[in-house]
């Protein structure tokens, strides 16, 4: 692997990189935890008005999605973790060049890096 735009991580980097996406992942799992009940359908038998049924079923699906969305991170982050392990972490899964410090420090479970990132981002409908 050559280091071209960015260079490779040193043990002391991918050390603290891990120990973000330990901390990430026990987050996500319990922001997860914490809305499940938030998440559960709208009583629709419940005597409140029309107004605040609609509110609440609003608000109930914005913590669905809330929930899918860190479902979702939560997956990319074990997926890092196991890239890792592999001695992959690092790598873009794409055209192989290391992703940058910078970037995995403000998105540690990042599987591409800047460029191969933008490039899917333009091309996606």
């Amino acid at each position: 692997m050559s280091a071209t735009s960015a260079e490779e991580l040193t043990p002391q980097q991918e050390s603290e990189l891990r120990a973000d996406l330990c901390r990430l992942r026990d987050a996500l799992r319990q922001q997860i935890e914490s809305s499940a009940d938030a998440a559960s359908p709208v009583d629709l038998d419940e005597p409140i008005g029309r107004v605040s049924r609609m509110d609440a079923i609003a608000q109930q699906r914005m913590v669905q999605a809330n929930r899918e969305a860190g479902r979702s991170r939560l997956q990319q982050v074990g997926a890092a973790l196991s890239r890792m392990d592999d001695g992959e972490y690092g790598e873009c899964l794409s055209c192989g060049e290391p992703i940058g410090l910078a970037r995995l420090r403000v998105k540690p479970e990042a599987a591409l890096c800047i460029g191969c990132q933008s490039l899917r981002e333009t091309r996606a409908p």
